[in-house]
C-alpha cells in the first residue's frame, strides 16, 4: 500500500531535470515574492532602495559586510608593528659615524642630515608627529647651528613636511621691475602679477633698505590661508607670520636656506604645500629645480642675529657634535 509500481518509480528516477528551466521558474518566484512584498509593504522597498541593497542578493551583501567586519577587527586588534620607534640624535650618530672612513676624522654636516631624513622620514611628505618634530628640531640644532622650532611661541603649520615649489619674483615697491631683481638665470622666473601678502615692502625706490631687500630676495610662501584659526585670530596672526623667519631643509640632498615668509600660500589644488623666491628654490636644488620635499621650521631669533640666506656648511667632527647634544 502506497507504494509505487517498480516501472513507474524507475522511471521517475531516470527523469532529467533541465537545470536551465529550473533556473528561470525560480528566478520568476523571486520576481513574484518580491513584487508582493513591496505592494504590500512599500516601506520596506524604500528602505532597500535608499541603502542601494537589492533584496535578492541580500545574502551576498552579508557576506561583504562580515567580510568587512572581520578585516577591520583584525586591524584594530594587530599590535602597531609598522610604528618607527625613533632614535636618539646620540644613537644617529654614532650609526653614521660607523660609516666614515676613520681617516677623514671629520663628517659633512650635509650628509648626516640626508642619512637622517632617510632613517626617520616616509618618502610621501605628511604632517609629523610630535616626536618627530622634536628629533629634528634636536638635528637641526646641533649640526646646522640654527635654533629652528616647528612649534614657536605656540604657532604651527598645518604641516612642516611637504613639497615646496618655485615662486616669482615680487614688487618690492611702486613701479619694481624685474631688471632690478639680479641679473642672469634668476630673472627667468620674472615678476608676479599681483602683490605679496603684506603688500609693497616699501613705498619706494629710495626707501628700500637692505634687509628689505634681503626679505624679498630670500622669501617664502606658506599656507596661512588654510590655518584653522586663520580667520578668527587676524589681525594677530598676520602680524605674527609677516616676515617671520623661517629654515627650509631640502631633504633629497640637505641643502638648507633660512627664508622670510612673505606671501601666503600657495592653493591646495596645486598638490604643493610651501613656495619659494627663484633665489630660494636654485639654491635648494638649482636652476631646473621647480618642486620637491621640503622640511619647514620656525627660527627662533629675538634678537635677530641670524642671517637671510644660504646655510654653509662645514665639516665638523662628530665627536664635538655628541658633546654638545648630550649638553
Amino acid at each position: 500500500m502506497g507504494q509505487l509500481p517498480t516501472q513507474t518509480y524507475h522511471n521517475i528516477g531516470r527523469k532529467k531535470v533541465d537545470s536551465d528551466v529550473l533556473r528561470q521558474k525560480l528566478k520568476l518566484k523571486q520576481f513574484e515574492v518580491k513584487r508582493n512584498v513591496f505592494g504590500k509593504y512599500p516601506h520596506v522597498g524604500k528602505f532597500f532602495a535608499d541603502r542601494g541593497i537589492d533584496p535578492g542578493k541580500i545574502r551576498e551583501h552579508s557576506a561583504k559586510l562580515i567580510g568587512t567586519g572581520a578585516i577591520v577587527g583584525s586591524l584594530l586588534f594587530l599590535p602597531p608593528v609598522s610604528v618607527k620607534f625613533l632614535p636618539s640624535p646620540p644613537e644617529l650618530l654614532d650609526k653614521f659615524k660607523n660609516k666614515i672612513d676613520e681617516s677623514e676624522g671629520s663628517v659633512s654636516k650635509k650628509k648626516i642630515l640626508v642619512e637622517t631624513f632617510n632613517s626617520i622620514l616616509p618618502v610621501r611628505p605628511r604632517p609629523l608627529t610630535r616626536d618627530e618634530e622634536k628629533l629634528l628640531e634636536q638635528i637641526f640644532g646641533n649640526i646646522i647651528g640654527i635654533p629652528a622650532r616647528a612649534t614657536l611661541e605656540g604657532e604651527h603649520l598645518n604641516t612642516t613636511y611637504g613639497f615646496i615649489g618655485a615662486e616669482q619674483h615680487l614688487r618690492r615697491y611702486p613701479g619694481d621691475s624685474v631688471s632690478e631683481h639680479g641679473e642672469g638665470i634668476i630673472l627667468k622666473e620674472g615678476m608676479a602679477p599681483g602683490l605679496g601678502a603684506w603688500g609693497y615692502f616699501s613705498q619706494s625706490r629710495e626707501s628700500l633698505t637692505e634687509d628689505l631687500e634681503d626679505v624679498e630676495r630670500w622669501y617664502a610662501v606658506v599656507q596661512t590661508l588654510y590655518l584653522s584659526d586663520w580667520n578668527k585670530r587676524q589681525p594677530y596672526l598676520k602680524n605674527w607670520y609677516k616676515y617671520r623667519k623661517v629654515l627650509i631643509v631640502n631633504t633629497q640632498n640637505g641643502n638648507a636656506v633660512v627664508a622670510s615668509i612673505a606671501d601666503s600660500g600657495p592653493a591646495a589644488w596645486t598638490g604643493k604645500h610651501f613656495g619659494g623666491s627663484p633665489e630660494v628654490m636654485e639654491y635648494l636644488g638649482g636652476s631646473r629645480y621647480k618642486k620637491g620635499a621640503v622640511i619647514i621650521f620656525f627660527v627662533d631669533d629675538p634678537k635677530n642675529r641670524i642671517p637671510l640666506g644660504p646655510v654653509e656648511y662645514a665639516n665638523l667632527k662628530l665627536g664635538s657634535m655628541l658633546i654638545n647634544i648630550n649638553k
